[in-house]
């Protein structure tokens, strides 16, 4: 059985003693209370996974017990115990929301095995909750292509998997940092928990405590009911904080607090809460420049920086291009039913060409619409459709070109990048449309190919 954090609460110390002397010796971490008063106190404290309760305590039964501790956290599991073998006390302990029902005198080996079921369901649990696009996150390796930088990439990153230390990784935006940290997680000693991912861009700080954090009922306008936070949604797993260079300043002292004691506060609520969760940061911003801004905490700098992690832009890697857009097609293809289709050598020499400000995510779109529109079984130039068609370097105009043949070029460009809309192609270039039509036609251009 996976370790797991178990209160016992019962009144009588002899029983309290045994099971939770028991229970240790199979790998357990154990807390006693002996009444719902000190349950209560426990486990505002101390995040429980399983509760072992007594039916009949010294100030309440478990009936009463029970919604206190789903209050507190929906997600721990309850074992109700009771020496008065009713069926109608079983039905009311699960219809109040206890997980299981034994009848005293519990056999401890038989107690371990429902322990060690109740585990494995808690476990299930929280992976459904953290599944975040699992098929985004997988669909390419991060270590796609032979060029050094990601050779070096691999070694680093084979090393720091195992650790349990913080980690930060930097670079450009659609570089693939969330898919680098889900390997990272899935090769690393909580692999078998949660991996949460969160994207800080743009959250207010309102939003990102509520979510990181979640909220008691009551605590602010609107907050109808308790909420559990992500932070806990993790517990014993890994919380992926993308663009923490945009954390509000307010929340930074409370994520140093997750970092260094490992414990936080919901918001509406006045004690501690305890989480075991790995933190892996990333950022496309240079975070050291914002702590000489004063627009970031230095101490949370350094606690999440200890391990930087450096992934390169697509565009210093161009050598990997053709062997990473073929493992993007053969995706869309075997998705879409177009297996068996492929890039030919000037579009591959396109791909190589551009400067890919989007990085792998924008070049995931281009292939992706590329698959959608293209009817034969190889893609060409002409059907790569590039976000930002002015980084094309492979598309600059030739010097030696005549200014006819520069002016189809240019509107064949444009048209390209318009998916064949003459009134969007009209704009970018600044005419009539009726003279982009004229144009069009002088120069013999096929709208029908775009």
């Amino acid at each position: 059985m996976a370790k797991s954090r178990i209160l016992l609460v019962d009144d009588e110390a002899g029983i309290r003693f045994a099971v939770g002397e028991f229970l240790g010796a199979h790998g357990q971490e154990v807390r006693l209370a002996e009444s719902c008063a000190e349950a209560e106190q426990v486990l505002r404290s101390w995040r429980a996974d399983i509760v072992i309760c007594d039916y009949m305590l010294l100030d309440g039964t478990a009936l009463e017990l029970l919604p206190r501790i789903k209050a507190i956290d929906p997600y721990a599991s309850v074992v109700v115990l009771t020496g008065q073998g009713s069926i109608e006390l079983a039905v009311q302990a699960i219809q109040n929301g206890a997980e299981q029902f034994l009848t005293k005198p519990v056999e401890l080996p038989a107690l371990l095995v429902v322990l060690e079921r109740l585990c494995e369901q808690r476990q299930n649990r929280q992976r459904q909750m953290a599944t975040q696009s699992k098929e985004s996150r997988s669909a390419v390796d991060p270590f796609v292509g032979s060029d050094p930088q990601i050779k070096r990439l691999r070694e680093m990153v084979e090393r720091v998997a195992a650790s349990d230390s913080p980690l930060m990784i930097q670079g450009e935006t659609g570089t693939g940092k969330s898919v680098l940290a889900a390997w990272i997680h899935q090769h690393g000693p909580r692999a078998k928990e949660a991996f949460v991912d969160l994207n800080c861009a743009g959250l207010s700080h309102d939003l990102l405590e509520t979510e990181l954090f979640g909220h008691q009922k009551g605590a602010f306008t609107g907050a109808l009911s308790n909420k559990v936070g992500l932070l806990e949604v993790a517990h014993r797993g890994t919380v992926f904080l993308d663009e923490i260079g945009d954390v509000d300043a307010a929340v930074q002292p409370k994520l140093l607090k997750v970092v260094e004691e490992k414990r936080f506060r919901r918001l509406g609520d006045v004690q501690d809460c305890s989480v075991d969760v790995r933190l892996i940061a990333a950022t496309n911003r240079d975070l050291a420049a914002r702590v000489r801004q004063g627009l970031f905490r230095d101490d949370l700098y350094f606690r999440i920086s200890t391990i930087p992690i450096r992934v390169p832009a697509l565009r210093e890697r161009s050598g990997d291009i053709p062997v990473l857009a073929q493992q993007i097609l053969d995706g869309y293809a075997g998705r879409y039913g177009r297996k068996g289709i492929t890039l030919d050598a000037d579009a591959i020499a396109a791909l190589q060409s551009y400067e890919w400000p989007g990085n792998i995510r924008e070049m995931r779109n281009v292939l992706e619409r590329a698959v959608l529109l293209t009817e034969g079984d190889s893609i060409r130039r002409l059907d790569l459709r590039f976000e930002h068609p002015e980084k094309d370097a492979g598309a600059m105009l030739d010097p030696l070109l005549s200014l006819a043949e520069m002016e189809k070029l240019h509107i064949i460009r444009m048209l390209k990048w318009a998916g064949g809309q003459v009134d969007k192609a009209a704009a970018k270039l600044g005419m009539p449309r009726s003279t982009l039509y004229h144009k069009i036609k002088q120069h013999g251009i096929i709208l029908s190919e775009f």
